[in-house]
């Protein structure tokens, strides 16, 4: 199978499912990060998790209200930061490489979607 690589205004996304040790990828402006397949599914789940607790709290905040949720895993620590309908994503490995990275607000939204669809084909 062919690898995947999504782009976006701020954001990389990668999935080559017959890479050795590192199937999959993130990345932003100027950076990337492999990572291993388990460490993609949790990036794509907590975030999906993340994402959908944010629209749910956009009715409970008032306009001005800024908010920061986090999820992890075993292997890995996310964190959205802003208002419901505008806010940036952090992401920390917690094993291993223990990497870091960020997206900012006008790459998140890409960023959530192409996650949703990465191993969709």
């Amino acid at each position: 199978m062919d690898r995947v690589i999504k782009t976006g205004d701020g954001w990389r996304l990668g999935w080559h499912p017959d890479a050795a040790e590192f199937q999959g990828l993130v990345g932003g402006d100027g950076w990337a990060i492999e990572l291993t397949e388990a460490e993609l599914n949790d990036f794509c789940r907590l975030l999906a998790q993340l994402a959908a607790t944010m629209s749910q709290m956009a009715s409970e905040l008032m306009d001005e209200e800024k908010i920061a949720i986090e999820a992890e895993s075993d292997l890995l620590w996310v964190l959205v930061e802003g208002y419901p309908q505008a806010y940036s994503v952090q992401l920390i490995l917690s094993a291993g490489r223990r990497c870091e990275g960020f997206w900012s607000i006008a790459a998140a939204p890409g960023l959530v979607q192409a996650t949703k669809v990465l191993k969709v084909f």
